[in-house]
């Protein structure tokens, strides 16, 4: 009930209107018309890129990290340190994380960008926080903890077993990965990209404490059409855009689901 009665709400209040001289409501598709076309269509266009930008990203950099923990001799103690860092690192968001890169690289308040401007001389060479890339930045931030989380099970279920007989058949490094350690992680490797994808196509109280309304992203106008200044009749308009994203979440995590169950052999 918790999850599905507010889908179901979504689901009627977006195709409801309400008149702006009148007051009166009605049943009507605009709303659903409106979340294709101009900034609501570019706002999803810009949370859909930076959340597979992200994604791939935090999939590329967290896998590497974890099997190079997993590969460091003696390193038991650096897996459980870097495993419990992951834990709280995955679920530090919000306003927090937005005000500690700020007082980190912010242009203004930055202690690094202070750093490098005032006492060496050097700059961020045009990078501001305050863009796309920036928040891409801070959201790699969680995101790939989040994917050390989720990986580093499969990576421990590569049985050394199947290397040893993949090397007494005289197969290569290479072709190891290529005809068994490859096929075996891609399916967890694609699940926990789904994943890290809808964490950064759902976040919003980072975006709006970093950037405000100032790049177009879905969970902002979402917020902007909630918001009491708003005119009358918008918040059909943020209805339609949030039973939008439920829409894009639920098919991502739906093939999440697919990909795990198909990975529950080997991490057996």
């Amino acid at each position: 009930m918790v999850l599905l009665l507010p889908i179901g709400v979504l689901a009627v209040e977006a195709f409801r209107a309400t008149d702006p001289t009148t007051f009166e409501e009605s049943w009507s598709t605009d709303s659903l018309a409106a979340v294709t076309e101009g900034a609501s269509a570019r706002a999803y266009v810009g949370s859909l890129q930076l959340s597979a930008i992200t994604a791939v990203l935090g999939t590329v950099l967290g896998l590497a990290l974890a099997v190079a923990v997993l590969r460091a001799e003696r390193g038991r103690l650096l897996r459980r340190l870097v495993l419990t860092a992951s834990g709280v690192l995955a679920n530090f968001g919000g306003i927090p994380l937005a005000f500690a890169f700020i007082a980190t690289i912010g242009s203004n308040a930055g202690v690094v960008t202070g750093l490098l401007t005032n006492t060496l001389g050097l700059g961020l060479g045009g990078f501001s926080l305050y863009s796309m890339a920036g928040l891409a930045l801070v959201y790699l931030y969680f995101l790939i903890p989040l994917m050390v989380l989720t990986i580093t099970p499969a990576l421990e279920a590569l049985r050394p077993q199947w290397r040893e007989a993949s090397d007494n058949l005289g197969a290569s490094a290479w072709q190891y990965w290529r005809y068994v350690g490859g096929p075996v992680l891609l399916p967890p490797v694609l699940g926990a990209m789904m994943l890290l994808f809808a964490s950064a196509f759902a976040a919003y109280a980072t975006a709006k404490a970093l950037v405000g309304s100032t790049l177009p992203l879905v969970t902002l106008q979402i917020a902007d059409a909630l918001s009491s200044n708003v005119v009358v009749g918008s918040e059909n308009l943020g209805t339609a855009l949030a039973l939008g994203m439920v829409v894009v979440v639920g098919l991502v995590m739906a093939f999440y689901a697919w990909v795990q169950r198909r990975t529950q052999r080997w991490l057996a």
